[in-house]
């Protein structure tokens, strides 16, 4: 097969561990290649079980015990989606597919694979040895399955190491703003904020959007930049209008957490909701946006409001579970919509010099074009 052979493709893998999958690299890569629009990559662990399946007779008990804290193991999941989002996007954009949709999705061996994922999905990929343990959809097994060939062989198990735990880690000291030093940190948030333009969703996006759903029980809310706030953005005459953006981020949350509540609402200013809700427990940000958080901090300080737990979206951070070379790469890679909107203008304008040549092509050889 040739690149870009595939329209919709699927990529199911097992993880033996939570650390960066290097082992998953080729197995990426030829995924990303041979795949045109998009690309849903699917990785098992027993370190993803659903916190609500705890019936000592159900044939997961083993492995459900295995399940994470999902505030101690940010770190170690953050650097997980980012190492694979970035394998995927980097190929994605080495061979000019900048629009090409790619999510990745994280479930437990209890958990089912959505049938939904068939939908339009010409090829399986699966990991040659990968004997995976979660019964696939018949919708699913009745696609046609390319197996490709990983890295580096990886143990049959590896546990967990011990690692730092959130309250004397550098990351989590950082993101507890004044007054939080003493909170103890919980498991999971009932209620989880976070905010952006969320323009042409991209990887940078699914990051964010993931990881707060990751650490959110009952409900995420979603803060979405007003138009009116965007008119000082560059080649804002591709940018997505608010509805559209509304969709997308509903759409990817649904199929990365179903089961909470997504509170998705247009924002004029940089607190949104956290400005005026006293049911929010946790917020998550960008480095870049780490002020907004401090700002919203001293308004709910002001206004007598719960300070919120805030988490820090930092894979360049002296605890980032990346590598040398993956940190490389992911300076390479252009996560970030103000690229993607330039990527389209100019792809707009050779399409339509491509046109206009063949066009005039046609002319000097006597041939009427058709309207």
């Amino acid at each position: 097969m040739t690149a870009n052979t595939i329209n919709q493709a699927l990529l199911l893998a097992t993880l033996p561990h939570i650390d960066p999958p290097h082992f998953l690299v080729p197995v990426i890569t030829t995924a990303a290649t041979l795949t045109k629009n998009r690309l849903v990559i699917v990785l098992f662990s027993r370190y993803f079980n659903s916190t609500s399946r705890r019936a000592a007779g159900s044939r997961y008990y083993a492995q459900t015990r295995k399940r994470l804290s999902h505030t101690a193991q940010w770190d170690d999941i953050e650097g997980l989606l980012t190492f694979v989002y970035v394998q995927a996007t980097k190929v994605a954009q080495d061979l000019d597919k900048v629009l090409m949709e790619i999510d990745v999705l994280l479930l437990g061996l209890d958990e089912e694979i959505p049938e939904s994922l068939a939908e339009g999905t010409g090829v399986v990929f699966r990991v040659a040895g990968d004997a995976i343990c979660v019964p696939l959809p018949l919708s699913i097994g009745e696609i046609r399955s390319m197996y490709l060939t990983p890295g580096d062989l990886v143990p049959e198990e590896i546990e967990l190491s011990p690692k730092v735990s959130p309250s004397s880690s550098p990351r989590a000291e950082s993101s507890r703003l004044p007054g939080q030093e003493d909170v103890p940190t919980p498991h999971l948030y009932p209620v989880v904020a976070l905010g952006g333009t969320f323009d042409h969703l991209h990887a940078g996006h699914k990051i964010l959007l993931s990881m707060g759903a990751w650490i959110a029980s009952e409900k995420i809310i979603v803060g979405i930049t007003d138009d009116a706030l965007l008119q000082k953005k560059a080649h804002k005459h591709v940018l997505q209008k608010m509805s559209e953006r509304i969709a997308r981020v509903r759409d990817f949350l649904s199929l990365f957490k179903p089961g909470i509540v997504y509170d998705i609402v247009p924002i004029s200013d940089v607190y949104g909701p956290t400005g005026w809700d006293a049911n929010i427990q946790a917020l998550v940000v960008s480095k870049e946006t780490l002020s907004g958080a401090e700002s919203i901090h001293d308004h709910r300080a002001t206004h007598d409001l719960p300070a919120l737990r805030t988490f820090v979206i930092d894979v360049i951070s002296p605890t980032s579970r990346l590598e040398h070379d993956d940190l490389e790469l992911l300076k390479a890679t252009k996560m970030s919509s103000t690229f993607i909107r330039e990527w389209i203008v100019n792809h707009n304008k050779r399409e339509e010099e491509e046109t206009e040549e063949e066009a005039n092509g046609a002319v000097t050889r006597g041939v009427v074009p058709s309207s």
